[in-house]
């Protein structure tokens, strides 16, 4: 995750995308996108203008090698830090045909197709991406988001608790993990967990907002706040919060979450037990 770039998002959607949109690792990076690909190495911003000029030098590139993997790898990724996620699955598609047992490949197809919303395509996708031999475990992270996506939050944290076990504490792992507890109606263990993935020195706005939005979801609206202005201002932290609870005062969904937690006293499970 190091060195990408965020895609911009409404304000006051942040921490709402991210619990309704789980994913492995979302943020997209374009580290290993070289000079010797004919564009520069990483967009000149992150403004929408120099994200579609970025991806349009990639798409030159791709039309003329449309075989070579690190153009269409890079050209793929520069889409779906524009959420063009359909047409990223396209490309990585047609790369797949040609190179089905590339684990590499497969990952970044499964990957684009759950950003597209195919989740069933994208879990035999990352089935087949994954290795019992020799687990990636952003693979195996993004598998727990499709299966919270698709309701088995059960699965969804065991795919998390091994993903720690390979990858312990990374951070958007924790998040997701997190996520998922708040999803199964316990906002106090879910709490726990987003604390430690928003402590961790390699954390970014991500797990700050997502933490954020657990707390308002406890009522706990002055600390979530406090969590927000971290990475956005006073105003935008202020309408971020505000965005929070106008969807819970207008969801029975989130109100159910709430009223099922708050009584519950179920003993938390250490963020260390997770990645054991």
């Amino acid at each position: 995750m190091g060195g990408a770039f965020l895609k911009p998002r409404a304000l006051g959607g942040v921490a709402i995308v991210a619990l309704l949109a789980l994913s492995g690792c979302k943020t997209v990076s374009m580290d290993d996108v070289t000079g010797s690909l004919g564009a520069p190495s990483k967009p000149a911003s992150n403004a929408p203008a120099d994200l579609r000029a970025f991806s349009d030098q990639l798409r030159q590139r791709y039309e003329a090698h449309p075989d070579d993997k690190k153009i269409a790898m890079a050209y793929a990724k520069s889409l779906r830090a524009r959420d063009l996620n359909d047409q990223a699955a396209a490309v990585l598609q047609n790369l797949a045909i040609k190179n089905p047992r590339d684990r590499e490949v497969l990952a970044a197809y499964g990957k684009a197709l759950a950003d597209a919303g195919q989740l069933q395509q994208a879990q035999s996708v990352l089935e087949g991406a994954d290795s019992p031999d020799d687990p990636n475990w952003s693979v195996v992270s993004t598998r727990g988001s499709i299966a919270d996506q698709l309701g088995d939050h059960k699965a969804a944290q065991d795919y998390y608790e091994t993903a720690l076990k390979l990858a312990p504490g990374e951070p958007s792992v924790l998040s997701n993990l997190g996520l998922s507890y708040a999803l199964s109606r316990n906002l106090p263990q879910a709490e726990s967990v987003l604390r430690e993935a928003a402590a961790s020195p390699r954390s970014d706005m991500r797990e700050r907002q997502n933490l954020a939005l657990v707390l308002a979801l406890q009522g706990k609206f002055p600390e979530a706040e406090q969590v927000s202005a971290r990475d956005l201002s006073p105003e935008q932290a202020r309408d971020n919060v505000t965005a929070i609870r106008q969807m819970i005062s207008q969801s029975n969904a989130w109100r159910d979450i709430q009223t099922a937690s708050a009584p519950r006293k179920t003993e938390r499970m250490s963020v260390d037990a997770a990645a054991r």
